[in-house]
């Protein structure tokens, strides 16, 4: 759904890597962020070497900002806390 200024969605998500890890980012473009993710120069340094990875969870912000502050609380929880999330307990 377009924002005002056809603003785009921006998203929060977990991605599990190959070794088991959960790793947390924003985008506004899921398709695009995984390919970059799994194939591209443009990975986080941290998935770079724990590739392929792949989404487990995403979550649907109202912009960057709030994207952005919902990365931060996700990245504060223990990994028992983001498995809960992903499941959606």
């Amino acid at each position: 759904m377009a924002k005002k200024n056809d603003e785009t969605n921006w998203y929060v998500y977990i991605l599990e890597c190959n070794d088991n890890t959960l790793y947390t980012g924003i985008t506004n473009n899921l398709e695009k962020r995984i390919e970059q993710h799994n194939h591209g120069q443009e990975a986080a340094k941290y998935t770079r070497v724990r590739r392929p990875v792949k989404y487990v969870y995403q979550e649907p912000q109202a912009n960057r900002s709030e994207a952005t502050k919902r990365e931060m609380q996700i990245k504060k929880l223990s990994r028992i806390k983001k498995m809960q999330l992903i499941k959606g307990v």
